[in-house]
């Protein structure tokens, strides 16, 4: 099926569907992202915190890379500047490539000057290292600061966005800003699957949760990233080229109930993705 984008600011295409790999390591995550490239996913999402940039790496080397669209992050806790031009040098190295096509800070951190992160930033899109540059996990408040004091456009905000979680404050923001909107945990991780409109319309549509789920989210015109351990899983949620009647669409609308499977209030700020100590 054919796959459509959103363009960035710096004319780059993102494709509207990739491949989320959180919590996928070893030969499952070379499985599925095989899967996925083999089915005509052109899109590829991980992190240094995934923990998985070495496998996907083995995989990517077996395709064309020109072909490809591939994101990584940074861990909070490596948003100075050395450590963040650090961290972007050793996922490149992982990766097995020259360049990421978006590269993102995982999550805000407090305790470090967003400016110098940055700053950071705009020297590795300077070096080539870097073609887009992003942000996840950023409220509104946050989103804005960056864009006032970077360099270098801050083309995506990755955010947990799911029919329970749909952050309109926010979705607003990012759509005047212009920033484009990359939903992580697409699915709830799983858990959308018990809702009941979900449910009714799978059956209703001959589709799966998910293929449900995803094609409501494209039909908000945000990028999804679902992941899945089952390359069959993989394959079917690329199966996104249906149409879901507007009235179900706007069943769906009205799921929301302020949900976030991860991107709750509070931090364990001593955990490793933050890495924040006294």
């Amino acid at each position: 099926m054919t796959v459509g984008t959103h363009t960035l600011p710096s004319g780059d295409d993102v494709p509207e569907l990739g491949l989320g790999t959180w919590k996928l390591d070893g030969d499952t995550v070379k499985e599925s992202v095989r899967a996925a490239l083999d089915a005509g996913y052109t899109h590829i999402d991980t992190a240094e915190g995934y923990r998985n940039e070495s496998e996907i790496g083995e995989v990517l080397g077996e395709y064309d890379r020109d072909d490809l669209f591939l994101t990584s992050k940074v861990l909070a806790k490596n948003l100075n500047y050395d450590s963040l031009v650090e961290s972007c040098e050793a996922s490149l190295s992982r990766l097995g490539t020259d360049y990421l096509d978006l590269y993102l800070i995982h999550w805000p951190n407090p305790a470090i000057s967003l400016r110098e992160s940055l700053d950071a930033m705009a020297t590795l899109h300077d070096r080539g290292l870097v073609r887009n540059v992003g942000v996840s996990n950023f409220s509104a408040y946050q989103l804005s600061c960056a864009h006032h004091v970077s360099d270098v456009p801050i083309a995506v905000n990755q955010i947990e966005y799911h029919p329970w979680l749909q952050r309109p404050n926010l979705v607003d923001y990012c759509r005047e800003s212009e920033t484009v909107i990359e939903a992580a945990a697409p699915l709830a991780r799983t858990e959308i699957f018990e809702d009941e409109v979900v449910q009714e319309l799978a059956d209703e549509y001959e589709k799966s949760p998910a293929q449900v789920v995803l094609r409501w989210a494209l039909d908000h015109d945000i990028v999804v990233l679902p992941k899945s351990s089952s390359p069959e899983h993989v394959r079917q949620n690329l199966d996104v080229d249906w149409e879901l009647d507007a009235a179900d669409r706007e069943r769906l609308d009205g799921r929301d109930r302020d949900y976030p499977v991860y991107d709750t209030p509070a931090r364990d700020w001593s955990g490793d993705t933050y890495g924040i100590h006294q």
